[in-house]
């Protein structure tokens, strides 16, 4: 893609920060700074410039409601409050296996009115939390960002959280147990890879542009691992080195050079329960549809 083809349609639909530079938001979590290391530093060949937030998921999402960035990484299950301003691109998701949500407790098994919390009422980690519990009669529900959660349930504050990311490697050293994975829950009733989180192109974009960016900052990656090292560390919130590396190997893999048939299933397939659970409105007919894989 030339330098011009996705930043000079934002600009002329003023909705980049500056001529030619697009408006990526990401967390600062390893999957999204190694996968957009290269976008981010001017690695990908013929790429126009980057203006990058950082923030959690649940700040992200609610980035992507008010159509603030060009390029947003957000929750799978926020997607049918967003597709009316953005695309969903092939490029850049977390979607993967042994990789689900984990719901801990500091020893309390039965849920039955207990308390949670959650990252997010609109993270793709809650609305798999609802579809499982939904006969277990929990309690109340509270949301704090997602690395306070486990520190939380240890203190007392809560009966249970619900932890995304590097959390699955690092609960027992909170004293936690885990009373359910709810990415076992989902591969064993579907077959699928569970879809975590995507990444969207703001309307009036060239999608397929954006998202051939987003790969070849991808496949960057892949190609010089070393070269994001410093990068990652900088944003892993004090992460140990093995759990960085555990991180990426986790969420970072084929489906984020292209979705692909399965990986689009797997998103049609968690939308498609959770509207027939009254959970999210129904998309509109196409709203997922998307143009030809590049692999």
């Amino acid at each position: 893609m030339g330098t011009s083809s996705a930043a000079a349609t934002a600009s002329s639909a003023g909705s980049s920060p500056a001529a030619d530079t697009l408006a990526l938001a990401i967390s600062p979590c390893p999957n999204d700074t190694f996968a957009f290391h290269a976008l981010i530093h001017g690695l990908v060949p013929a790429a126009p410039a980057v203006s990058t937030t950082f923030a959690d998921i649940d700040v992200l999402n609610a980035r992507a409601a008010q159509g603030l960035d060009d390029l947003v990484k957000v929750s799978y299950a926020a997607l049918p409050w967003l597709l009316d301003k953005y695309s969903l691109l092939r490029a850049g998701s977390a979607l993967g296996r042994g990789c689900g949500p984990l719901v801990l407790t500091a020893g309390r098994t039965d849920l039955r009115g207990a308390s949670v919390v959650i990252p997010g009422t609109r993270t793709t980690a809650y609305l798999l939390f609802r579809l499982w519990a939904e006969k277990l009669g929990v309690g109340s529900i509270e949301v704090l960002p997602f690395d306070q959660i486990m520190p939380a349930v240890r203190d007392g504050r809560f009966d249970a959280g619900l932890v995304i990311h590097e959390s699955r490697f690092t609960y027992p050293s909170y004293g936690l147990t885990a009373v359910a994975d709810l990415g076992d829950w989902w591969e064993g009733h579907t077959g699928l890879p569970i879809p975590l989180g995507g990444i969207l192109g703001r309307r009036g974009l060239d999608p397929a542009a954006l998202s051939e960016l987003v790969r070849a900052s991808v496949a960057a990656a892949f190609a010089d691992r070393s070269a994001s090292a410093s990068f990652v560390i900088e944003h892993a919130q004090e992460m140990a080195p093995d759990v960085v590396n555990a991180h990426i190997e986790l969420y970072v893999n084929d489906f984020s050079l292209d979705l692909g048939d399965e990986g689009m299933a797997a998103v049609g397939e968690l939308l498609g329960r959770a509207v027939a659970a009254g959970l999210v409105p129904a998309l509109p007919p196409g709203s997922l549809d998307t143009w030809p894989p590049r692999i």
